[in-house]
């Protein structure tokens, strides 16, 4: 018996892996993280077809300990369970505490990483957030709240450096955010404030740290929105990468010698 977390990805049932969407179809008991995963991944197991319906849990109404005790009912009959979680389990998951428990059972398990919102935004937004000469570092953070922050950690000691940020759960302090990035970014640093990445229901809004909260607002986001910065948005100029760079290809692209016609006797 094992326990899989799995990476459903942003929303778009297409975006899960195929390893991920073969172990949901086969594992008899499903606990998914309720309405931030699409149903269309598992619908397959809500049928009867070539075997039993799997027993499908939505874990948005349970806590910690009711969570453990599914899985402890699936382990003591033998059965694989898919833990299924939104975007890629390994980030913002609270797949720790869940892993902990099932190491002081002796309870195996494995991560199937999915697609974050981060690169499933980005794609959206048709950019690549990694430019020559402009960003080669992404930092992917959370505005503080509940969860507590060392000081190192905290959104203005992360923006001295200038990289490429993705911010999560932060779209209702989206003034609080401006206010601390504009002293290291300044006002015309590009924004992207993206809604629901993915779902049917999607929405983007992008602008300036100067206009965003404004645009924010008028949007009326308010959940579930992952806020892009920096110059990788709108460059305004960046380098080639040396990745197709002429003088470069020997270094990145082994050259593959050309077949040569032997000559047949006749």
């Amino acid at each position: 018996m094992k326990v899989y977390f799995i990476g459903a990805g942003p929303g778009d049932p297409e975006l899960i892996t195929v390893k991920g969407q073969r172990i949901i179809e086969a594992c008899p008991v499903i606990i998914y993280a309720g309405s931030l995963v699409p149903r269309e991944v598992f619908a397959r197991c809500e049928t009867d077809g070539d075997k039993p319906a799997a027993k499908i849990i939505d874990s948005a109404s349970i806590d910690l300990n009711q969570i453990i005790e599914h899985i402890l009912v699936a382990h003591k009959n033998n059965q694989d369970v898919a833990r299924v979680h939104c975007g890629d389990p390994s980030l913002y998951g609270a797949i720790g505490e869940q892993i902990r428990r099932l190491e002081e059972l002796n309870i195996d398990f494995e991560i199937i990483p999915g697609v974050t919102a981060t690169s499933a935004s980005a794609a959206w937004l048709g950019k690549e957030l990694t430019l020559s000469g402009v960003s080669q570092t992404i930092i992917m953070t959370r505005y503080e709240g509940k969860t507590p922050f060392p000081e190192r950690e905290r959104l203005p000691a992360l923006a001295q450096s200038g990289a490429t940020l993705a911010i999560h759960l932060g779209v209702t302090r989206i003034h609080k955010i401006v206010e601390e990035l504009i002293p290291h970014y300044g006002e015309d640093c590009p924004v992207a404030v993206c809604y629901r990445t993915s779902w049917p229901d999607q929405d983007k809004v992008v602008g300036t740290l100067k206009d965003i909260v404004a645009k924010v607002r008028e949007k009326k986001f308010t959940r579930t929105s992952l806020i892009l910065v920096g110059q990788v948005l709108a460059p305004k100029e960046f380098d080639d990468s040396y990745l197709y760079d002429q003088d470069q290809a020997h270094v990145y692209r082994p050259k593959v010698k050309p077949k040569v016609a032997r000559s047949v006797k006749r």
